[in-house]
């Protein structure tokens, strides 16, 4: 048998393994709810803290710190003036007064950055800039409103103490010292206290690279003309990337994706390579249409559950690729996205920055009026949060509690957390409350 004609042995193909699955989920109450906290912490317990990167100051502002800072140097580093106005002897002024100024000759003067030519001698003056090293033998710095402001000579109206107006070395750093430690979060004061230290660069958690995309066949992007009458248009992604960029991400946000299947699938996929979280809307309800849940299983593990929370009951979360890149999925109704924001992915953005506390400061508010719950829901009311006339704070609902009603959602400063086993916060009562422009 010619040798083309025998058959060969087939070769054995590759099945990729199944992706391991996720922790053991939450358990749910009577009614196949999980509680909104449950589910929070259970996310939380998916994701894991980036790995430090050094960034430059500006860059890692709002970046959590990696390392201890000890300083080397000592601020301020020398003897310095707090005042624009003459260095002296403290015994050579102690005698002055309105009535009998004492007068001194002016040997020399000294500005910031530069040094004095000649220490100080006994019964003279040398002009000083604030923030200008003292000169030797000084010890005490008269300012300009306390004398005549002479060149030459100069006339002093009022004694100074030894050390007056001076800003000694080391008085707010010492060199050796621990100044920041690791896990401090880097405001502009912290940045300052960096720079003035002599430090250009620090080790930080990196901002995590947040995708957001909208999943949909009726959304169209703004600035463009609507097809027709049941189109609308996308709001949801243009929210959570304003949204995960407020909370300190480096967001890319996506173009539309449709209804299709495949289309989703691949763009998720070709996502992975940027992203260290992945955020959509919409579509993992129980809709025929809801495709992100419907291709979930083929790119990694993954939950979805209903939370007992009102709005954004429907939550799907997963880990796809082979890295496993966390990805959270919430409703697409606008405000329903947006709660799920603020209960899940805000507290995962910032566990992955390293930032704690992961969940908003909870700040107790007087009811202006009663405020209605469904009760086996902990519902999340749009409110507006101001000073009442006692100096307290007072909250009221800012319109109603419809999921898609985004004006509402516009004109709220806070979110009120109504509990779950309460139907209503009477007038007058306290509430708990999440104030949204607090970043902390």
């Amino acid at each position: 048998m010619p040798l083309f004609g025998r058959k060969r042995k087939d070769e054995p193909e590759f099945v990729a393994e199944p992706p391991a699955p996720l922790a053991e989920p939450p358990q749910v109450d009577e009614n196949g709810l999980r509680s909104m906290a449950d589910h929070r912490d259970y996310l939380l317990s998916q994701v894991e803290e980036l790995p430090p990167f050094g960034q430059q100051l500006l860059d890692a502002v709002g970046l959590s710190l990696c390392e201890d800072i000890v300083t080397t140097i000592s601020l301020p580093g020398f003897d310095n003036s707090a005042m624009d106005g003459y260095a002296v002897m403290a015994e050579d002024v102690a005698a002055a007064s309105e009535d009998r100024p004492v007068t001194l000759p002016v040997v020399g003067e000294v500005a910031a950055g530069q040094a004095a030519q000649h220490p100080l001698s006994p019964g003279t003056a040398m002009k000083i800039m604030t923030g200008a090293p003292l000169p030797e033998q000084a010890d005490a710095v008269v300012p300009y409103e306390n004398t005549d402001r002479g060149a030459d000579d100069v006339r002093v109206f009022e004694p100074s103490d030894r050390g007056r107006h001076i800003r000694r070395t080391g008085e707010d750093v010492s060199a050796g010292e621990l100044v920041l430690a690791a896990g401090d979060r880097l405001d502009a004061r912290r940045i300052g206290l960096l720079a003035a230290i002599g430090k250009d660069k620090v080790l930080v958690r990196p901002r995590p690279r947040v995708v957001v995309l909208a999943t949909g066949s009726e959304l169209v992007d703004p600035g463009l003309d609507l097809p027709s009458e049941q189109h609308i248009y996308d709001s949801n992604s243009f929210l959570l990337a304003a949204a995960a960029k407020a909370a300190g991400a480096q967001v890319f946000r996506v173009g539309l994706v449709g209804d299709d299947p495949d289309q989703v699938r691949q763009v998720i996929s070709d996502q992975l390579i940027r992203a260290d979280l992945l955020l959509t809307s919409g579509g993992v309800s129980q809709g025929d249409h809801d495709v992100v849940k419907q291709v979930m299983p083929e790119l990694g593990s993954c939950d979805f559950a209903a939370v007992a929370m009102q709005p954004g009951k429907p939550q799907g979360f997963g880990l796809i690729g082979d890295d496993r890149t966390p990805m959270i999925m919430v409703p697409g109704n606008p405000v329903s996205a947006f709660v799920s924001f603020e209960t899940f992915v805000r507290p995962v953005i910032r566990k992955l920055m390293g930032v704690t506390p992961y969940t908003r400061p909870v700040l107790r508010c007087r009811a202006a009026k009663a405020i209605h719950g469904s009760f086996g829901r902990m519902n999340f009311a749009r409110g507006v949060v101001s000073v009442d006339a006692d100096g307290g704070y007072q909250v009221e609902l800012a319109g109603g509690h419809g999921s898609h009603l985004i004006g509402d959602l516009s004109r709220a400063n806070a979110l009120v957390i109504i509990p779950r086993e309460v139907e209503e916060i009477p007038a007058g009562h306290e509430v708990d409350v999440w104030l949204l422009d607090d970043d902390q």
